[in-house]
């Protein structure tokens, strides 16, 4: 009984030397700079002695050749670049989650006994600008009268009240801007500060940004709060 295992274990360990020994030679297509000059050696050792090869053709196989190589290198260094630039981007995008970010809407959000913020958008002086707040059946709960303003960027608050100085419910609402310029009536864009619940990043149109009221690209964001 024992001869037999020591035959078999024998018999195994033969046959794995044979397969370490006959194992075929891994292959790497890969042309390196040492394979380019030991070609280039045997080029010039088979050359014609009364055509020798031409200087001005050798030094550019050898500068075509660095080139090739450098820009392969370049390449894996841009790979690397960009993948360590996608890491950080992913990083620095899990740091909105939490924050407002400033968006073109028209509605507005109050909970957690937060001011509401916005702000209105006026490419020329506005007089009569008024805020107006609509609940969701659309029913008007607030009107804030601005006044006249210049050209620019106006910013707003809701501190979540009606008129009549009841605290409403938590939720979105829809918000309008209105005043006249040059002389008519008319409606503003509007932007609202919109909190972020996640990012989604590394998709084919860049870091976006999920709020409660859609998805939006990173570069669509006005300002982040």
């Amino acid at each position: 009984m024992s001869n037999d295992i020591n035959a078999a274990s024998s018999s195994y360990l033969d046959s794995l030397r044979w397969s370490e020994k006959n194992r075929p030679e891994e292959k790497n297509d890969t042309l390196t700079q040492e394979d380019f000059f030991s070609l280039l050696t045997q080029q010039l050792s088979y050359q014609d002695p009364s055509k020798p090869a031409d200087n001005d053709q050798m030094i550019a196989q050898m500068t075509n050749f660095t080139m090739a190589e450098g820009i392969s290198n370049l390449n894996s260094k841009f790979e690397m670049l960009s993948a360590s630039m996608t890491s950080n981007s992913a990083l620095q995008a899990s740091t909105l989650v939490g924050k407002k970010a400033l968006l073109e809407s028209d509605t507005i959000n109050i909970g957690a006994d937060q001011l509401a913020k916005g702000s209105v958008i006026t490419t020329e002086p506005v007089e009569d600008l008024t805020i107006s707040i609509y609940d969701e059946k659309n029913q008007l709960i607030r009107t804030m009268n601005m006044g006249s303003r210049t050209a620019g960027a106006l910013r707003f608050e809701w501190d979540g009240k009606n008129q009549d100085g009841t605290m409403m419910p938590d939720g979105e609402y829809t918000v309008k801007a209105e005043g006249r310029a040059n002389g008519q009536f008319t409606s503003l864009p509007m932007a609202t500060f919109k909190n972020i619940d996640s990012v989604n990043v590394n998709g084919a149109n860049g870091i976006i940004i999920n709020t409660a009221s859609g998805a939006v690209k990173l570069t669509d964001v006005a300002e982040i709060a």
